[in-house]
């Protein structure tokens, strides 16, 4: 009995728990370069004083599904994918350095080149500035290049190069603002071998009909494991009634 109250007990609570993280993965469908994160139970026997039949369900550390999402021809200069594994290289919000697949650019009112969540972009010496008045182009090895308005490519100026970067997908973690850090705390090296397509969004690698079905599932194992509370309580009750009895 007492096995069955807490196994019961802590699967309905890291149930939930994981549908919330599907539930977060249907929400960011659309949004580009997301990874989607998963869950994997495990069963965990209590240690301390009482009984040594009782054992918790846990969540094992949330991992994340590096799969490529679909590539999304745009036509725009400023967007860009990753081809094959990488990152790109951000300034987040705590002023340390970050990584996203989120390709979607623009040049702010400073002359900043950010993402389209306002996060500068990093390049080999730090965030990228461009002139006014240019039209940018980004290389295939990530040279951002301008060219000012109404001029020929002879007066092209480079002014940049995006800091793309690889490294092992066991070393990063997974931020509640969306974007990837290495565990160390540590920016990564640049990695010449990664590479961009122009004009190129890559999608979230979420299936949306693959996201439902978990959702589904997740909502009948919770009602499996109350229900399974709920017949427990109800031997304890009929237990109580006949030790009464014979009192």
């Amino acid at each position: 009995m007492d096995r069955v109250i807490y196994i019961a007990m802590t699967g309905a609570r890291e149930v939930m728990r994981q549908q919330a993280a599907v539930t977060n993965n249907l929400a960011n469908v659309s949004t580009q370069g997301f990874r989607q994160q998963f869950n994997v139970f495990r069963a965990l026997p209590v240690v301390g004083e009482g009984a040594k039949t009782r054992a918790f369900v846990l969540e094992t550390t949330p991992r994340t599904d590096f799969t490529q999402g679909v590539l999304q021809q745009t036509g725009q200069p400023l967007d860009v994918a990753l081809r094959g594994p990488g990152w790109l290289a951000v300034q987040g919000a705590d002023g340390k350095e970050a990584y996203t697949r989120a390709g979607h650019l623009q040049v702010s009112q400073n002359g900043i080149l950010q993402t389209a969540t306002g996060l500068s972009v990093q390049g080999d010496a730090g965030p990228i500035s461009v002139p006014p008045d240019q039209t940018v182009t980004i290389g295939r090895d990530g040279t951002v290049s301008t060219v000012p308005f109404g001029q020929n490519l002879s007066a092209v100026t480079v002014v940049g190069r995006l800091k793309l970067t690889n490294p092992a997908e066991a070393d990063l973690v997974h931020g509640d603002d969306g974007l990837f850090r290495l565990a160390s705390g540590q920016p990564a090296p640049t990695d010449a071998n990664v590479t961009l397509a122009s004009g190129v969004l890559e999608a979230s690698n979420v299936n949306p009909a693959e996201a439902l079905v978990n959702m589904v599932s997740l909502s009948r194992q919770f009602e499996m494991n109350m229900r399974v509370l709920r017949v427990a309580q109800d031997n304890d009750t009929s237990a109580n009634a006949v030790l009464t009895a014979n009192a």
